[in-house]
């Protein structure tokens, strides 16, 4: 049996940096499902007071906040802002469609599935460091 080879180059600084790249497009993720379910989930009680009904949707929205903003706090140092904003309202257009679908029972055709899983690989590319040597940098002119 081979003994368990350890990357000597792999620090503590290193996993942990490791889990934050993991923990923030998680994070935002599932922060984006909470809205979609605050935003369209009381569509499916539509027999419930508007009252009820908005104070359930604040409850969700609360948890919500709080996985936001902590992602993009754990995040700054390792996404740009601009990527975390693009993971969040990617993520965001998703969620609403699963809870559409899922939820609502809403339908979808294979134009509207291509669309998603575009979106899915816009956010992979905005976020992934690890092959963008593929790809030329796009410097911005400054004046």
């Amino acid at each position: 049996m081979p003994a368990e080879r350890h990357d000597a180059s792999a620090t503590p600084r290193d996993t942990r940096r490791t889990l934050r790249a993991i923990a923030v497009p998680t994070m935002l993720f599932m922060s984006s499902l909470l809205m979609a379910v605050a935003w369209l989930g009381h569509l499916k009680f539509e027999d419930s007071p508007f009252l009820v009904a908005l104070a359930i949707a604040w409850l969700i929205v609360l948890p919500e906040y709080m996985l936001n903003v902590g992602a993009v706090r754990l995040g700054k140092g390792i996404y740009s802002g601009a990527t975390m904003a693009s993971f969040n309202l990617c993520s965001g257009v998703i969620c609403v469609v699963l809870v559409a679908r899922f939820v609502l029972g809403e339908s979808m055709d294979a134009r509207q599935y291509a669309g998603f899983a575009l979106m899915l690989v816009a956010m992979l590319l905005i976020g992934s460091k690890e092959h963008s040597d593929i790809l030329p940098d796009v410097e911005d002119d400054e004046p």
